[in-house]
């Protein structure tokens, strides 16, 4: 369990990208599927985010996957786009994320990327942005709708200061936007398991084996498989055929259903997600 009285100083994060592969790789050398929640950065409020973050690490998160509330969530279904209107109506900006970001630096060391859309990226400053995650201790991004052919400004941006760039690829994705894609990602690559937006999933989808050895071929990076992903059993899976599995809208559902009192529900859920459901459930 990391100490709460650490200072950021203590902690080594000036690497960025190669931080999330590190965590990634390490999962992997002790067995594990890697395990990459996802939750909204302030739903109810940043004062809930500040503590389901360091839950999730004890529960064992291996990285931990920020959302940044946005008006147009064009790739999130009805949990996530629920859960972004709880975060905005509670007043959730960029800068008041990388200031809870910069706190939790002083209780938790896990990799932490930003999901974001290009819009809000842009408006803000893709330099003042990069600058700004940096000095809190972000490692890198998700922008879910810049594609790689587009991503040449920001990708210089982002590398000149250490920040990871995580590019999604999907079944439709093209050889060309696979090895595009796969060449350009630091941290991992963000294997889309399925078309359409975020949302619990009964089953994974059949062609999804096949899908992964082809952006295997491409990269010796991580990949991390999400978009449908909500079970022990799905975890299990994916572990058999990539490195990290992104759980995002099983969790937000219940973050949804618990508001301010999330962290304990979430991290018995993480637990049975890495299979540690007989350790000590307890969270401070």
């Amino acid at each position: 369990m990391t100490d709460r009285n650490l200072q950021p100083s203590t902690f080594n994060l000036q690497l960025g990208s190669e931080r999330i592969a590190q965590a990634l790789a390490a999962a992997r050398a002790r067995g594990e599927t890697g395990l990459i929640p996802f939750i909204t950065a302030g739903d109810p409020d940043l004062e809930t985010t500040a503590e389901l973050v360091p839950a999730l690490e004890r529960a064992g998160a291996d990285v931990v996957e920020l959302g940044v509330p946005f008006t147009d969530p064009l790739a999130d279904g009805p949990v996530v786009q629920a859960a972004t209107e709880r975060a905005l109506k509670s007043g959730v900006t960029l800068a008041q994320i990388f200031h809870r970001v910069r706190e939790l630096r002083r209780r938790t060391p896990i990799p932490i990327v930003l999901m974001t859309y290009y819009n809000p990226a842009f408006r803000y400053g893709l330099e003042r942005l990069a600058d700004e995650a940096r000095d809190a201790g972000v490692d890198g991004f998700i922008m879910t709708d810049l594609p790689p052919e587009e991503a040449a400004e920001w990708k210089a941006i982002a590398d000149a200061r250490g920040l990871g760039t995580v590019f999604l690829l999907a079944p439709t994705s093209t050889p060309e936007r696979i090895a595009l894609g796969a060449r350009l990602s630091s941290g991992f690559v963000y294997c889309i398991s399925r078309t359409g937006v975020t949302g619990v999933r009964a089953e994974l989808p059949a062609d999804l084996r096949a899908l992964l050895e082809r952006i295997r071929a491409a990269t010796d990076r991580p990949i991390a498989v999400g978009f449908g992903v909500s079970t022990p059993e799905h975890v299990r899976r994916i572990g058999a055929w990539a490195d990290a599995a992104v759980v995002g809208s099983a969790i937000v559902s219940l973050v949804g259903q618990h508001g301010r009192e999330a962290a304990g529900p979430v991290a018995q859920f993480v637990r049975r997600l890495k299979g540690r459901e007989s350790e000590n459930s307890g969270v401070s």
